[in-house]
């Protein structure tokens, strides 16, 4: 019995797209994939429905690389409403506490937030996609149950006030994976004698990628509509940009030859640890791979040459 070939263009590259607010990280990942007739697309990490920005979206072989872009360190704009607190941390929940509103004075205020850069435990919402004995934990949250969560190490690089007025402010924050912005923002609040909730959340960077590269899905279908198709494609970034920041090795034709089985490889003055970037002489990305306690480096994913 023949495979059923997969519908769509065979593409391979990254598109940063600019997710509207509103809508899922699935729905505007479905969107693009039908716009580019892809055949293969993936994202790298949801936003929330209210947020807005950078959503990657892999399509083909970048596929291979979303897990590591998911990892990756992300950068935020965040504004907040003073004095009131929601059940979800946002807008789109409902109002449950009140008080009063007020900031405290410049010096108070720089020195609280300070106190969040660094590592720290954080205790996810109730209102995330953690699973709690199979479920989510915002499926138990709508049904009025809530259960202890477990914290979770994360890490802030950046947390700075853009700017504040009596009723919100707006920060800046870069941040490890896994960080919930909108538990920051009511720890911030609770720190600072008040109440605040998440209304507007956009997401600047991801890993290497910034928000200068972003196009959203109003111009893509605008830009098809007149110039056709194929011109979707120079919006495609290559997989390779996606590790840009890891180191590099270059394989002679007899040691891609072993890769290229599976087989791991001894390279010249390769890093002693981590993970690299497995070149051809052409500088062409093979494969990503990590290296070994023996010092060989292992392949861990393979890619096809046009794709990458």
């Amino acid at each position: 019995m023949s495979r059923r070939r997969r519908s769509g263009r065979p593409i391979s590259g990254i598109l940063l797209l600019d997710k509207d607010p509103g809508g899922s990280s699935n729905a505007a990942l479905q969107s693009a994939k039908r716009l580019f007739e892809a055949r293969k697309a993936g994202h790298t990490g949801s936003l929330d429905p209210l947020a807005s920005g950078l959503l990657p979206v892999c399509f083909g072989e970048a596929t291979k690389v979303s897990g590591f872009l998911l990892d990756a360190d992300k950068t935020y704009w965040v504004r907040a409403r003073l004095g009131e607190k929601t059940a979800t941390g946002d807008a789109e929940g409902e109002i449950t506490e009140t008080t009063a509103v007020g900031l405290p004075d410049e010096d108070t205020l720089q020195q609280c937030l300070a106190g969040f850069l660094g590592e720290q435990d954080q205790i996810p919402p109730m209102y995330s996609a953690i699973k709690h004995q199979g479920k989510r934990l915002y499926e138990l949250a709508r049904a009025g149950i809530e259960v202890e969560r477990e914290p979770r190490r994360i890490r802030v690089d950046e947390f700075r006030l853009v700017d504040a007025d009596d009723t919100s402010f707006a920060l800046r924050i870069r941040c490890s994976k896994g960080t919930y912005v909108r538990t920051l923002v009511e720890d911030l609040a609770e720190r600072l004698g008040t109440l605040a909730h998440v209304t507007a959340l956009r997401r600047l960077a991801v890993g290497p990628f910034e928000e200068a590269g972003m196009v959203g899905l109003e111009a893509l279908t605008q830009q098809r509509d007149a110039d056709g198709l194929g011109a979707l494609d120079s919006h495609l970034l290559p997989v390779a940009s996606a590790l840009n920041h890891w180191p590099s090795v270059t394989l002679d034709s007899a040691s891609q030859f072993y890769l290229e089985r599976g087989q791991p490889v001894q390279v010249p003055q390769a890093p002693a640890s981590g993970w690299v970037r497995i070149c051809d002489a052409a500088d062409t990305l093979l494969a990503v791979g990590e290296v070994m306690d023996d010092g060989r480096i292992a392949p861990r994913r393979m890619f096809q040459a046009r794709g990458a």
